[in-house]
């Protein structure tokens, strides 16, 4: 947790007030909600979302706005909620480690857990009048369900090609970091040219994010907060195993593709396309992917003033891809 801690130097302050101002921000009569809202607080992981939020901002201003609290508070409540609707929709019953909504209060309660956010987040903007920040953070969102119907889609045929699997990517986890950096930049008051260039930004990064994630799920050492190979147990094809296959004779990619569809909770059979994707390059060639979309993160950045906060956004930046887990 040391790299994470030196990161949120800048803006400790800020993290710690944020803390407060979302507790007053999800507040209820309904004692059941309360109950359910402790929980979650309580198992928060790094909040590299807000961090994202208020080192954007930092980078243009030295102190922030209550409208930067709005915007960090708005992504955590939507961003939680889509999770709650994912684990009841993939049927999960762990979420890092925890036990998730899901497995404690099932799934009537965990949707209307979710709407609740939902409908949090929605009157938070309204009553803040944050409609650029709203508009920022709804198109997340719908990106974010596209991504998934479109990855669900194409799991179900497994002929996802490496531009399909960009596109999911990109709608499935970097749409959600770009709109943390630019609603960072938006609640600053800085120009639409500024904003643009840090969703840009965000996209970068969050592609990077999760190719680290898709590589974790064929690394066999360590605890990375979900079993390895689970993307092959859900039928998932990412871009280790969509190189790894492009590498591959007619008849490897036959066999590997038939224990995706019909072996995939053999354990002995997912370990054996782990090794195939290891042996074809999958996981150098995601790595070299991933390296790449830093470097145009990072050459974004380059653009700006050096400041405390664009020091700890370029370690965040780098963070991404060094993380354990």
């Amino acid at each position: 947790m040391h790299v994470v801690d030196n990161i949120k130097a800048p803006i400790r302050e800020e993290m710690k007030e944020f803390q407060g101002y979302f507790k007053r921000a999800m507040k209820t009569d309904v004692s059941l909600l309360n109950v359910i809202l402790q929980y979650l607080l309580k198992r928060k992981g790094k909040q590299m979302r807000p961090m994202f939020v208020f080192l954007s901002a930092k980078l243009f201003r030295d102190e922030v706005e209550e409208s930067t609290y709005t915007a960090a508070s708005l992504i955590e409540l939507l961003h939680t909620a889509t999770l709650i609707h994912d684990d009841v929709v993939d049927e999960s019953y762990v979420r890092r480690g925890f036990f998730s909504l899901n497995a404690l209060w099932k799934s009537k309660i965990s949707v209307l857990v979710g709407d609740y956010f939902l409908a949090k987040g929605l009157l938070l903007s309204v009553e803040h009048k944050s409609y650029a920040i709203l508009e920022i953070v709804s198109r997340a969102v719908k990106d974010l369900s596209e991504g998934e119907l479109l990855q669900t889609q194409k799991s179900r045929k497994l002929n996802i090609t490496e531009q399909e699997y960009l596109k999911i990517i990109r709608k499935k986890t970097a749409a959600l970091i770009a709109a943390c950096t630019a609603a960072g930049a938006q609640s600053a008051g800085v120009s639409d040219e500024q904003v643009e260039q840090l969703y840009q930004f965000g996209i970068y990064v969050g592609m990077a994010f999760q190719m680290k994630d898709d590589v974790f799920d064929y690394q066999r050492n360590g605890n990375i907060g979900k079993p390895v190979g689970n993307d092959i147990k859900e039928k998932k094809i990412t871009l280790p195993l969509i190189y790894a296959l492009k590498q591959a004779t007619a008849a490897e990619r036959r066999s590997i593709l038939r224990i995706v569809k019909r072996h995939n909770k053999n354990t002995k059979k997912v370990d054996a396309v782990i090794d195939f994707v290891e042996k074809k390059g999958g996981l150098s060639y995601t790595s070299q992917q991933m390296t790449s979309y830093i470097d145009k993160g990072l050459a974004i950045l380059d653009q700006f003033p050096d400041t405390p906060a664009k020091e700890s956004l370029i370690a965040l930046t780098r963070y991404v891809v060094t993380r354990k887990k």
